[in-house]
């Protein structure tokens, strides 16, 4: 047991009280949502009754995950400005996001991706593929959160074996299908808003306490982080991580790519867009959300650079092993700026960052588990198996069952994926997303041609080839960081397969509509152009 164990453990009463607090407060915030939910719309899109301002907020608060502060933190601590990468391509993908994808599909649908591309095309066929893409991009980002909480929970506690991971992944799971079950997307939204508003607030205290040691001199916390690494001035150049060959440089062009146009295609970041009344409001939910992005994402380089410095690779390695994933440099980094190991500051600081990273966490796999349930609700049971027969109530207690049934597939998959970096596990989150749904909703936005073929042959294409891509991965098998380290059966050398998996995306719906027989309506095509650019006749 470490020194940072004991310590924590012995102020465990007050990391118990501040994690009670958290969870009691949004529980009564889903029980009073879950009251107010009257209809599929309330529980599906909050009764479209949210600002823009409001969304921007809850946006913020589904993107900021746990892979965002423990995992990005952790990477920039570790490989320093290959580790800040992360945070730019992260912030960049809301560009793409903005510019082609909030608008229309606000305008176009109702409750769920599909509800787009079914509009001109055969309903079952291409609900079925995005109700299975939504669902599978989903359980990925849910792995990476409950990796990390497991990673928090067990370091809060000073527990070293697997057991309170183990423990820690249950009761988020809990928790999560509580949310969705009880509160919906109202419930979820308000959880978000608050969280946002907690992440933001931790986050600048500590980046003013690591500036404030260096005299907020960012030349001076770049010096000390360089020094401590060991690596020298090595450690603020690229290449550290992506630079020692070929195939790290083209690793690190696939991460890139992966993360600037997976935003636009991951599930609960779309269904955020239907939360808001009117197509203006979107765009507004979509500008205030970068900004609260773009100021946190700056502060994760003061808390990465600062654990570099006041933590090291050594600090990190005392807490989890010989090859560090970097989850716990930022509750670390806390517990150094409150006064260090042994202290009340040092406790109570961790206590407090650790509350909100794992408030962080809760806000997240609610947002993800809504998503997902949602699709499977509304596209694979209301319209593929009782081919639009459903009846509301139907269709919602079918979401509510459904999140139970993805909250536990979650949670299995989650206690064997403890060794991996969460930053990373998002990465390929966002490379099935940029794969399946990306293409599709671009080519059913853009292209009169399009088919309910080519939106097949799209989604599918791109989902297996970067799911089956990711499993002979050095991700699975073939080195000490892969979930398999014992294991080598890796033939794909990069650990992000978007380089790949997204152009296959894409040609395979252009493929897939030259290919077809089909001759889509212009009529209709013609109703989806003026209706996504106007808002004329949307819900």
């Amino acid at each position: 047991m470490t020194l940072l164990s004991s310590s924590a453990t012995e102020h465990r009463g007050l990391t118990m009280t501040l994690f009670g607090a958290f969870v009691m407060a949004t529980l009564v915030i889903t029980v009073w949502a879950g009251r107010q939910n009257r209809s599929a719309s309330d529980f599906y899109a909050g009764g479209r009754g949210f600002t823009g301002f409001q969304n921007g907020l809850a946006i913020s608060g589904d993107y900021m995950s746990a892979a965002s502060f423990l995992g990005i933190a952790g990477l920039i601590a570790l490989n320093g400005y290959d580790g800040f990468l992360y945070s730019i391509g992260f912030l960049v993908a809301w560009l793409v996001a903005l510019l082609l994808i909030a608008e229309p599909l606000r305008n176009s649908g109702r409750f769920t991706m599909a509800d787009v591309l079914a509009f001109r095309m055969r309903q079952r066929p291409v609900r079925t593929a995005a109700g299975v893409s939504t669902i599978v991009v989903s359980i990925f980002y849910l792995l990476a959160q409950m990796v990390g909480a497991g990673a928090l929970v067990a370091l809060l506690l000073g527990v070293t074996g697997d057991g309170a991971k183990r423990w820690t992944i249950l009761a988020v799971g809990a928790l999560m299908i509580i949310y969705v079950v009880i509160g919906g997307m109202k419930g979820t939204t308000w959880v978000q808003i608050v969280k946002a508003v907690l992440l933001i607030a931790g986050a600048a205290l500590m980046t003013v306490l690591v500036l404030a040691k260096y005299h907020f001199n960012p030349s001076e916390l770049l010096g000390a982080a360089a020094s401590a690494s060991g690596k020298g001035s090595a450690f603020l150049e690229p290449g550290l991580k992506y630079g020692a060959s070929d195939t790290s440089k083209l690793d690190f062009i696939s991460l890139g790519i992966a993360l600037v146009l997976g935003t636009a295609g991951l599930p609960h970041i779309l269904v955020r867009f239907y939360t808001v009344p009117t197509a203006k409001a979107a765009r507004k939910s979509v500008l205030w959300a970068i900004g609260i992005i773009g100021v946190f994402y700056l502060m994760t380089l003061a808390l990465g650079f600062g654990a570099a410095a006041l933590v090291g690779r050594s600090g990190m390695v005392a807490v989890e092993g010989k090859t560090p994933s970097g989850n716990t440099a930022a509750p670390l980094l806390a517990e150094q700026l409150g006064g260090g190991v042994g202290t009340t500051g040092g406790a109570v600081m961790l206590a407090v960052i650790s509350a909100v990273a794992f408030a962080t966490i809760l806000a997240v796999v609610a947002g993800l588990t809504l998503a997902s349930s949602a699709s499977f609700a509304h596209d694979l049971y209301a319209n593929v198996i009782r081919r639009g027969k459903a009846s509301e109530k139907e269709e919602v207690l079918s979401a509510k069952w459904a999140a139970v049934v993805i909250g536990a597939i979650s949670i299995v998959l989650s206690l064997y994926a403890g060794k991996l970096s969460t930053a990373a596990l998002v990465a390929l989150a966002f490379a099935v997303a940029a794969s399946a749904n990306l293409p599709t909703l671009l080519y059913s936005l853009f292209w009169k041609r399009f088919t309910t073929v080519g939106a097949v042959s799209s989604v599918y294409a791109g989902l297996i080839s970067s799911v089956v891509l990711v499993a002979f991965s050095p991700v699975l098998s073939g080195s000490e960081k892969s979930l398999f380290p014992h294991a080598d059966f890796h033939w794909f050398p990069l650990e992000n397969p978007g380089l790949v998996s997204i152009p296959i995306g894409f040609l395979a719906g252009w493929l897939g509509t030259l290919l077809s027989t089909e001759r889509p309506d212009p009529a209709k095509y013609a109703e989806l152009e003026v209706r996504s650019l106007t808002g004329l006749g949307a819900h």
